[in-house]
């Protein structure tokens, strides 16, 4: 990881990490515990659209991000409160993107263990890294934080 900016949310684990980790772990509980596939042929495409949706919505909220001029890793500092685009609707856009994209595969894979994965992430992201988030941007961008979280929900 490369260097935490002291004026920062101090976020030590990246949050794609943390999915990722997560659906590994959930696709090997499959294995270890020997649970099948679920043999629902809908599963495969629903999976490619819930993935492919969550790039969407992953892409849009990394593109507002780089529109404002910050960075999206969250431990350098955040230069701009981004209001916009997909932000208008979700404060953590680009989480929410990964943990779409997340399901989709495990929907694709047909993994029990895969989709039982993704309540464990949102807990985890939400616990050690949009924990840590909203005070820093609170303390940042004051009000204008205060305002924005009133009106826009954390996830969806």
């Amino acid at each position: 990881m490369a260097l935490v900016d002291q004026d920062s949310a101090q976020v030590r684990f990246p949050p794609p990490l943390v999915v990722l980790g997560c659906l590994l772990a959930g696709l090997a509980l499959d294995r270890v515990l020997g649970l099948a596939a679920v043999d629902i042929a809908v599963l495969r495409p629903v999976g490619v659209v819930i993935g492919a949706l969550g790039v969407a919505i992953l892409g849009s909220g990394l593109i507002g991000f780089f529109r404002a001029g910050n960075d999206p890793e969250p431990w350098k500092k955040d230069t701009h409160l981004v209001t916009s685009g997909l932000y208008r609707f979700s404060r953590n856009p680009m989480y929410l993107g990964m943990v779409m994209v997340q399901l989709g595969i495990a929907l694709f894979c047909q993994s029990i263990g895969g989709v039982l994965s993704v309540p464990l992430a949102i807990a985890l992201v939400d616990r050690f890294v949009i924990a840590r988030e909203e005070p820093h941007l609170r303390a940042t961008f004051g009000r204008d934080y205060e305002n924005y979280s009133k009106r826009v929900r954390r996830w969806l």
